[in-house]
């Protein structure tokens, strides 16, 4: 894919329905329209597999809306599905279990804990006003003939209603789907929530759907039509197809099925992804999700003959999703039914989001690193650095106009208002907005609208000013070639050990310690395309001792800890 250089600006008009009359708009404060999309530039960090046909499919590491705001210009239109389980603003912060491989050789205080994946704690307006701009951007993606099934629960279904209606057009909708399942907490203060909804639209009405039937049980006291082909299920019932309902009556992944349960949270099942690609995208077809998590909706595409694109902000679904994806590649080797799928996929960064392992501690770790004086009780302010206000901004994505609103709405105006009157020619204010990206002219905008007072404002945007910026204590490892044997010696994951309250001395197997390796004997300086795929079961651990073949130049190592964090070194 052809790159643009970085400091080139560009940018794409979305398209866009015509309001229709009858039909009214969701509002909400700071609702703004979402009409043009900057380009973001991605880069290519690692190849796994072959192309089939021309193609290979994605992966994307970063905020979904640079990921979206960088596909447009190659794949605008060409998307025949999109799945999103976007968060449902539950108010709760999601955690995966991790524990030590193994058994117990690593002495630490602790031999498991639980890492934050992401946080779905959110204000509704900005929860709404963050997913009508990707909707808006998935609504360009998405081709003439093409789906999107959009995952809710009954928190947000009214709005989501609302908003897809807006943008899809009334027309659009197709479906209110009900998954319905057994699992989840009780009550008795009201009725159990025992379902999702998911809703169904498209872009015209000209859209691919595989009408496939389902299994009914005959009851022969209904009077069913004797011509209907009849057949005996497996376990005895006399069964008849029919057309699909929107009701589905689907498990959640058993806690114990070790083969399709990864300890990701919020994880879906296969067969729910399964029925909706089969029903709305052709073999072949390109699939999208753009909050990924554990990869259901990429490893079901690749099993079933189609290709896809994944994305996800957090550093953890990304290394999920390879593990598995890599996982089914095999599989689908091993079993000769490869020839034709779409193995093959790339990985990619948009943006640099190497300095934090995921959103929800990234703010605490900017304090620190920033040295920021912090302010816990303030409404307003999250801390003081060199005699000046610091706002940290949403860092899950980059920082728009409209995440201004609630700064504008609490800034003490009475205060700023006895300033001005004691000192009319100094600033009332000298304020640091931190965030992680940000939209062209952001400190205009803000010195705009606050043109009644002198403001000092600074941008610090730590994915341009602040590269450098250390805020993780890096992985140490020996890694030495020891006649035709790469040998991995020793491995420290500072930030894990740290975790695990564990000294280097009490580490008698690193290996413990280690999710994956990944090797490339011929390191091109710029991608890794690893030949040594390393992937322990569950209860093993990572060989890590390697034969090196004859042809082998640069070679370069991954390793990758069980926070999903990763050091790579390059041996000579």
């Amino acid at each position: 894919m052809e790159e643009i250089e970085m400091d080139e600006q560009l940018s794409f008009e979305l398209d866009s329905r015509p309001t229709i009359k009858g039909f009214p708009d969701l509002r909400w404060t700071g609702k703004k329209p979402y009409k043009f999309a900057q380009y973001y530039p991605a880069q290519l960090k690692e190849i796994y597999g072959k192309s089939n046909n021309g193609w290979m499919n994605k992966v994307y590491w970063g905020d979904n809306l640079q990921i979206m705001s960088h596909m447009l210009r190659d794949y605008r239109g060409k998307i025949d599905l999109i799945y999103i389980d976007p968060p449902f603003a539950s108010g709760a912060d999601y955690k995966k279990h991790i524990e030590i491989r193994g058994i117990g050789t690593a002495e630490s205080d602790s031999n498991s804990f639980e890492e934050k994946q992401y946080c779905d704690i959110w204000n509704n307006d900005e929860y709404l006003q963050f997913m009508y701009e990707r909707l808006n951007i998935m609504y360009s993606l998405l081709s003439d003939t093409g789906s999107i099934y959009v995952h809710c629960d009954y928190r947000m279904t009214a709005y989501f209603r609302l908003i897809l209606d807006e943008i899809f057009g009334p027309s659009g909708f197709k479906n209110e789907i009900i998954w319905s399942y057994k699992t989840g907490g009780t009550t008795k203060k009201y009725f159990n929530r025992k379902h999702d909804t998911i809703y169904l639209y498209t872009k015209t009405n000209n859209f691919y759907y595989n009408n496939i039937k389902e299994k009914a049980i005959v009851d022969k006291s209904k009077g069913y039509n004797p011509n209907t082909e009849q057949f005996i299920d497996e376990e005895g019932n006399t069964c008849v197809w029919v057309n699909p309902r929107d009701v589905w009556d689907l498990q959640h992944i058993n806690m114990h099925d070790q083969t399709e349960r990864l300890g990701y949270p919020t994880q879906k099942p296969e067969r729910l992804l399964e029925k909706i690609i089969n029903a709305s995208c052709p073999i072949g077809g390109i699939v999208f999700d753009c909050f990924m998590g554990s990869g259901t909706t990429q490893a079901v595409a690749m099993k079933l003959g189609r290709r896809y694109i994944g994305a996800d902000i957090n550093l953890g679904a990304i290394q999920t999703t390879t593990k598995r994806l890599l996982s089914i590649t095999k599989e689908l080797n091993d079993s000769g039914n490869a020839d034709d799928k779409y193995t093959g996929f790339e990985v990619y960064n948009v943006n640099n989001y190497d300095f934090f392992r995921n959103p929800v501690e990234a703010r605490d770790l900017l304090i620190q690193a920033l040295e920021i004086q912090p302010f816990p009780q303030s409404q307003v302010w999250d801390g003081e650095l060199d005699g000046r206000m610091v706002k940290i901004m949403p860092i899950n994505r980059i920082a728009t106009k409209a995440d201004l609103k609630e700064l504008l709405a609490n800034l003490p105006y009475n205060t700023y208002e006895k300033r001005k009157e004691e000192n009319p020619n100094q600033p009332v204010e000298r304020m640091t907005i931190v965030c992680m990206g940000h939209e062209p002219d952001l400190k205009g905008v803000l010195e705009q609208e606050l043109a009644d007072y002198k403001v000092d404002v600074e941008i610090l945007d730590v994915l341009r000013d602040k590269a450098d910026l250390q805020l993780k204590r890096e992985a140490e490892a020996k890694v030495v070639r020891e006649g035709n044997k790469l040998v991995i010696r020793a491995f420290y994951p500072m930030n894990l050990m740290q975790k695990l309250s564990l000294q280097k001395e009490y580490v008698e197997d690193w290996r413990q310690l280690v999710d994956s390796i990944m090797v490339d004997w011929n390191y091109d300086g710029v991608v890794i395309q690893p030949t040594i795929i390393d992937i322990p079961e569950k209860n093993e651990m990572v060989k890590g001792i390697y034969d090196i073949p004859e042809d082998a130049g640069t070679i370069k190592v991954k390793i990758t800890d069980l926070l999903s964090e990763s050091l790579e070194v390059e041996v000579n």
